[in-house]
């Protein structure tokens, strides 16, 4: 297995992928660590996840090189990156206890009951490369918050960040087993799905990894959360702020160089302000700083791999044959490294590449619309469901449109984002159930109803 700087094009070092043997013993230790650590009280589990945010915090920028050496990510994003990962780490320490607090529920007068949220074991976690720390902490704090533990397979092009947040929790004091990364690929997967020391799995990834995992995990009846790809719309209604929309347009197309499942991707403009906000959202695009992702003032770095390159711009091109327009960019530029540049598409069909798939990568795709009515048919006719975000200046009507929205995670008068407080996940294609907030760490634990009958077994005071 081996990691390659994707602005280089040079290898960074190569790991030895861990065998059947390997993976045994990490299944065994896993479970064998879950009897010992779903005993523990959430004081102590409070207490190594503040330590786990201390130690990012510490360590912030060895690890925020590791990503922009790994996967291109943009120096001063991955130091955000890490610093959100802190954040989630202390949101649940904070948290989880309420979360997962036994639930009243009224009966009758003899009888009482509640609801117990318990964990259910090791849990496996197939993670992608885009987001390489933040996307495995989302699952890491809160199932181990709950009692759970976790089993990480993490993109074969990141293997040092996989193994560095294995040392983060170590470090942090956490139990061995409590985590672990396994250096494995794909194919030796579905063995591990199927294993019954294994009681869950989540994967956040492309449709069709997805729907294998999903498949997979359902022929075990073991539960899944997918968090799958994105068309995410953009939506520009009539009375919307040009100048300010657009300077958000381009950072939601352009965020991690474009390579995000919640990048704003389909920009779809009224038509009153559609040749003022084309003319303004070029300018802005064309702003952004495109070069080495170690340097501070790069704000897109390369693609994370050289066929993810080739995969967008034969869909620039394809939408391009389509009858679209291309207003900037359109060509991977001539240098070393996997970099494209920003690139915005105009009068693009509904029917191109850009409309009907997702685009990852700072590529742009905008449409013009007659009306409201239009704005929203058109924004939900995709089968994702990830992300949306509209632009108004009225924040009423902005609330109501976004009522309308065929999406797992709908914004107004902001670029869509995730965040610890609130739920995060879509629906169709790009997946189901919800990470963060009360409602992800929910997810991967039983919901044990606890009935009480009165007046058979003793006086209850």
């Amino acid at each position: 297995m081996e990691s390659i700087n994707p602005a280089t094009g040079e290898q960074i070092e190569s790991y030895d992928e861990h065998t059947e043997s390997d993976i045994d013993d990490a299944l065994d230790r896993a479970s064998e660590t879950f009897e010992e650590w779903r005993e523990t009280s959430f004081a102590h589990r409070q207490t190594l996840m503040e330590n786990a945010a201390d130690v990012l915090r510490e360590n912030e920028e060895k690890y925020a090189s590791l990503m922009t050496e790994e996967m291109g990510k943009p120096i001063e994003q991955a130091r955000s990156e890490v610093e959100k990962c802190a954040w989630v780490c202390e949101y649940y320490a904070e948290t989880a206890e309420e979360h997962l607090q036994d639930e009243v529920i009224g009966t009758q007068s003899d009888a009482s009951a509640f609801v117990s949220y318990e964990p259910l074991g090791p849990v496996l976690a197939v993670m992608p490369w885009n987001f390489p720390f933040w996307q495995v902490f989302r699952f890491v704090a809160p199932n181990l918050c709950a009692g759970n533990v976790g089993l990480l397979k993490h993109a074969s092009n990141v293997p040092g960040c996989a193994l560095a947040i294995e040392e983060v929790l170590e470090e942090a004091g956490f139990p061995e087993g409590a985590f672990t990364t396994l250096l494995a690929g794909s194919d030796k997967m579905n063995d591990v799905i199927d294993d019954r020391r294994v009681k869950a799995v989540t994967l956040t990834g492309s449709e069709p990894a997805g729907r294998a995992v999903a498949k997979r995990a359902g022929e075990n009846l073991k539960k899944t959360v997918l968090e799958l790809g994105g068309s995410d719309p953009f939506v520009v209604l009539d009375d919307a702020h040009v100048a300010e929309t657009a300077e958000k347009a381009a950072k939601g197309r352009l965020q991690n160089s474009g390579q995000s499942c919640i990048a704003a991707k389909r920009f779809i403009v009224h038509t009153d302000v559609y040749d003022e906000f084309v003319e303004q959202f070029v300018e802005e695009m064309d702003s952004w700083t495109v070069g080495d992702p170690s340097e501070e003032d790069t704000q897109v770095g390369p693609q994370a791999r050289e066929d993810l390159l080739e995969d967008l711009h034969e869909q620039v091109e394809g939408t391009i044959d389509a009858g679209a327009e291309c207003r900037l960019g359109g060509e991977p530029l001539d240098r070393e490294g996997a970099f494209y540049p920003p690139t915005v598409l105009v009068d693009v069909p509904t029917d191109a590449p850009a409309a009907t798939e997702e685009t990852f990568g700072p590529a742009a795709a905008v449409f013009e619309v007659d009306s409201e009515e239009e704005a929203l048919e058109l924004a939900n006719d995709t089968s994702f469901g990830l992300g949306a975000s509209v632009w108004t200046s009225d924040l009423e009507r902005g609330e109501q449109f976004a009522r309308g929205f065929e999406a797992g995670c709908c914004f107004v008068n902001e670029v869509v984002k995730s965040d610890p407080r609130v739920p995060f996940g879509g629906i169709e294609d790009s997946g189901y159930g919800r990470e963060l907030s009360e409602h992800g760490i929910r997810e991967f634990v039983n919901r044990k109803t606890v009935w009480v009958q009165h007046g058979l077994g003793g006086d209850v005071e």
